[in-house]
């Protein structure tokens, strides 16, 4: 998979693909990830890629000749599945919506900044809009990374143990169960019995009516 992300502010997406999980998945040749400067496609003096807003209003707004240049670049080197915008009005991302994302080969992110971007770029370019969720963040870029690390630890290969991924929460639509480690008691607190027996067939089951129990408790909706 190749991940394309355009950005006003590239040092705020470079720290998460350089540790843990995404590094090794980069290190591996499993995902690439390049960032773009957008203001490298700007043709203005000062390589601005704003300005205000027709019809007046608080906020500057990014405009469309740097954001087409950058894409319309990338689209002429190869063909991209999606180009995703990052904005609070998008779709909301949850697990099955990365599922599907995980198995495309090359796309595009475009992190919103300022007021967001000339309505033509949606319009005209954009081929799936996401949210992470009910408010709004300074940029699209702390998002994009969230969109990224979503789809990049679902890639084959990418975990150590590639089973890890389908107990996750939200598969099955479901939360995970609780989980324990050593030492089997600490101060008085004990790790279940089931877990400790060796029995697989008693330690799934007792697993699957947890994940029920929690997501009853924490989030029913997901079960509706």
């Amino acid at each position: 998979m190749r991940i394309d992300i355009i950005t006003v502010l590239p040092e705020l997406l470079r720290s998460p693909f350089e540790a843990s999980i995404l590094k090794r998945a980069i290190d591996k040749g499993l995902v690439e990830v390049h960032i773009h400067n957008l203001r490298d496609y700007s043709t203005l003096k000062h390589k601005n890629v704003d300005d205000y807003q027709f019809g007046g209003g608080a906020g500057m707004v990014m405009m469309i000749e740097p954001i087409d240049a950058c894409i319309s670049k990338l689209k002429a080197e190869r063909e991209y599945d999606e180009i995703i915008y990052m904005t609070p009005d998008g779709d909301t991302l949850d697990q099955p919506m990365a599922n599907r994302m995980s198995l495309l080969t090359n796309i595009i992110i475009l992190c919103g900044h300022y007021k967001g971007v000339d309505q033509r770029v949606r319009d005209h370019f954009i081929t799936k809009e996401i949210s992470i969720g009910d408010f709004v963040l300074s940029g699209g870029e702390l998002a994009a990374a969230v969109v990224s690390d979503a789809i990049i630890r679902l890639i084959p290969g990418v975990l150590s143990n590639e089973t890890s991924a389908l107990t996750d929460s939200f598969q099955d639509n479901l939360l995970a169960p609780p989980v324990y480690t050593r030492p089997a008691e600490y101060k008085g607190w004990k790790v279940p019995d089931v877990l400790l027996s060796g029995h697989a067939a008693n330690i799934d089951k007792w697993r699957e009516d947890k994940a029920l129990e929690h997501t009853q408790n924490r989030r029913p909706d997901l079960l509706e």
